[in-house]
């Protein structure tokens, strides 16, 4: 068996995806995270995916070598892990704002 983990995470790109493009992103600046609604955690991941690829595309020409590494690179990433750890911060953070307005 071979145990690919990196610190913590399913893989080297899982962690670095989340480290350099997610690491300080406010949870509650992602559209689907709602307190009035229970978050999906693959709309979450989809919405994620989406935001990491335009936002790689947006600094590379569209024909590129570099913009093929880099896609390959992110199609390693395992989205849900990112998107779950986003929505429990996210239920974490209601559940303090609820229990500071008792």
């Amino acid at each position: 068996m071979n145990d690919t983990k990196y610190n913590g995470w399913t893989n080297y790109a899982t962690w670095r995806v989340n480290l350099e493009m997610f690491d300080g992103m406010d949870c509650t600046d992602i559209p689907m995270l709602s307190r009035y609604s229970e978050p999906d955690p693959h709309e979450v991941a989809e919405y994620l995916k989406e935001f990491a690829e335009e936002s790689i595309s947006a600094d590379a020409t569209p024909e590129g070598l570099a913009i093929e590494y880099a896609l390959a690179f992110l199609s390693e990433v395992n989205w849900y892990e990112i998107a779950t750890h986003f929505t429990n911060t996210f239920k974490d953070i209601i559940q303090e704002e609820e229990r500071e307005e008792v």
